[in-house]
């Protein structure tokens, strides 16, 4: 390659240009670089020698491109020994978390940081590797930083400026999630139309409660001490913001705080709100009527009134649901029996209706739209688990263990009665065991049934479409407690456990841009899939040569490798294209 000029009446411009054969044998040239005028040029390269500077750069290019293209003979030795103490394996499945990381404009984040603080050691090295073993080698803080060192890039902190830079994580926590927010915008468009909100718990590995560890109602039934996370997402499943509670904290208390917070923080103040019916009460609902914020909410019938139960399990006056390309033969006015329908015939369909009501003290009502929808495949689905927790319920009575206390709203001895008495009308002594088929009846009266409350005036298939997509959020969750392993939870002061939950959320968000950025056409790779490729991309390092792939190629890493826009499944990846290929994931879309 060779520097260049191209001279017009006042200017100079500077170009690399290299020289090629074309098809027919004859000699060109072509262009490589631009590099502009010389004031672009000793802005890049300096006011000091900026020709000299420029002739390097091309002189690396060259060598770069030589070094791509020249094969490598390697000699090995079966009577060497390896060197003790040195690493051969390095992992390289971080740098397509590196380069979304990037791309959130974290790294920038960091510094916005550090400028407000005089830290003794780097925020952003120690956060990006909190989140890419968080992703890949999930486990303690020490053991994080012990797998950090996997990776081609090694780390330079240590566990107790780690433990440091949690306590500033968990003080900026609202700035880091407002900032990456705004960051992700130039990605691409949020679709926050709707967003979602719903809350889980977290269990810790000791039984001691003190400050956010507190007992309340664990999800998982454990008998140790829980946090409480509450999670806002999109309406691709990207996540949006997140909050801490302790573990007792009631539900429906800590949806309308995160509100606040989008609304200041993010400028996010036209949305509706789509929750599950535990967070559904009436003070979030009228919160969500003010403005330009909007609910949907899933509907307990059993907590409705009892003429509003009549209506909702009523068998006339159904509409199908229509959906594009199904159902097309149908009417969007036609009205149904359910009494008078075959179930294995009208299996796949989904039937509801509507009305509006009140509810509220007279003069703070509310009115909403209530939907109820019917479906003959999930009355099957609940009739089939009744049954065989009537099953279960039977054999306790029959082998004695029905006195055993119960442990949930699903528990199979909710259909156990029992009735004491004495043969002389003292104390009771005895007891009787038996299955309550009254409960059992006033369960399957609502077999079938799902309520959802609206205050919005859209057709109701559409609220009906948008709520039925409450999955992407438990999602999340599930991804955080099992690929994740953000549970149990080790740390025990409080700003260090909203640290933790903060890089948690964080690694969640990489880990859903990357997701989406290699399931485009039409690829559909788990969360599994993706992890556990990203965890056996591993590299032999080649003393003075690079580095040998020791993984498998395949769709899924030629799928990464599209996204990220570089490739390490070569034979063997040199240590210049290395370099390049690492200090690449490191260019953002944020400037300074």
């Amino acid at each position: 390659m060779k520097l260049t000029v191209s001279r017009s009446d006042n200017s100079e411009t500077y170009y690399v240009q290299k020289s090629y054969r074309t098809d027919s044998g004859k000699s060109s040239t072509k262009t490589v670089e631009r590099l502009g005028s010389i004031d672009e040029i000793k802005a890049r390269f300096g006011e000091v020698d900026p020709i000299g500077e420029v002739k390097k750069y091309i002189a690396a290019m060259t060598l770069a491109e030589k070094e791509s293209q020249r094969d490598i003979t390697i000699k090995l030795s079966p009577r060497l020994l390896l060197k003790k103490d040195d690493q051969n394996c390095f992992n390289g499945g971080y740098l397509f978390l590196q380069k979304t990381y990037h791309e959130l404009g974290l790294d920038k984040t960091c510094k916005k940081i550090e400028k407000r603080h005089k830290n003794e050691y780097d925020l952003n090295e120690i956060l990006s590797k909190l989140i890419y073993t968080r992703i890949l080698y999930p486990g303690s803080k020490l053991s994080s930083l012990d797998d950090s060192r996997r990776f081609l890039e090694q780390p330079e902190s240590d566990i107790h400026q780690v433990y440091r830079a949690l306590s500033l994580l968990a003080k900026e926590s609202d700035m880091i999630q407002a900032d990456v927010y705004k960051n992700s915008l130039r990605i691409g468009k949020r679709k926050t139309k709707v967003i979602y909100y719903d809350c889980t718990n977290y269990y810790f590995e000791t039984e001691e409660d003190s400050g956010l560890r507190q007992y309340g109602h664990s999800k998982e039934s454990r008998p140790n001490p829980i946090v409480q996370m509450g999670l806002f997402v999109d309406m691709d499943g990207m996540p949006l913001a997140f909050c801490i509670n302790p573990g007792n904290t009631a539900e429906t208390t800590t949806l309308k705080p995160l509100e606040d917070k989008l609304r200041e923080n993010f400028g996010l103040s036209k949305v509706i709100v789509c929750t599950d019916g535990g967070l559904s009460s009436y003070e979030n609902r009228k919160n969500d009527s003010v403005g330009e914020r909007a609910f949907i909410t899933v509907q307990s019938l059993k907590k409705l009134e009892g003429y509003l139960q009549d209506w909702a399990t009523q068998t006339d006056g159904w509409k199908m649901v229509l959906y594009e390309g199904v159902n097309q033969s149908r009417m969007p006015e036609q009205e149904y029996d359910l009494s008078k329908l075959d179930p294995k015939a009208y299996a796949e369909a989904l039937f509801y209706r509507e009305r509006w009501v009140k509810v509220g003290k007279k003069g703070e009502e509310l009115e909403q739209k209530l939907i109820v929808t019917f479906s003959f495949k999930y009355r099957e689905y609940l009739q089939y688990t009744r049954n065989k927790q009537i099953a279960r319920a039977q054999t306790m009575i029959e082998k004695g263990y029905a006195a055993s206390k119960k442990r949930g709203p699903n528990d199979a001895r909710r259909f156990i009665k029992q009735e004491s008495c004495t043969m002389d009308g003292e104390l009771a002594q005895l007891h009787c065991f038996s299955l309550n088929q009254e409960i059992v009846d006033q369960e399957s009266r609502f077999d079938g049934f799902y309520g959802i409350c609206t205050n919005l005036e859209d057709d109701a298939p559409e609220i009906i479409k948008t709520n039925s997509r409450r999955w992407i959020i438990e999602d999340c969750f599930r991804i955080t407690k099992t690929d994740f392993e953000a549970r149990p939870v080790f740390l025990q002061r409080d700003d260090r456990i909203k640290a933790h939950f903060l890089t948690c959320f964080l690694a969640l968000l990489v880990y859903k841009y990357l997701e989406k950025k290699i399931n485009r056409g039409g690829n559909h790779f788990t969360p599994t899939e993706i992890i556990g490729t990203l965890r056996d991309m591993n590299f032999l390092s080649i003393s003075g040569e690079g580095y040998i792939p020791s993984y498998t190629r395949t769709n899924l890493t030629n799928s990464l490798h599209g996204s990220a826009g570089f490739r390490t499944d070569t034979q063997i990846v040199t240590k210049q294209t290395m370099k390049k290929i690492i200090s690449s994931t490191k260019k953002g879309l944020i400037k300074d």
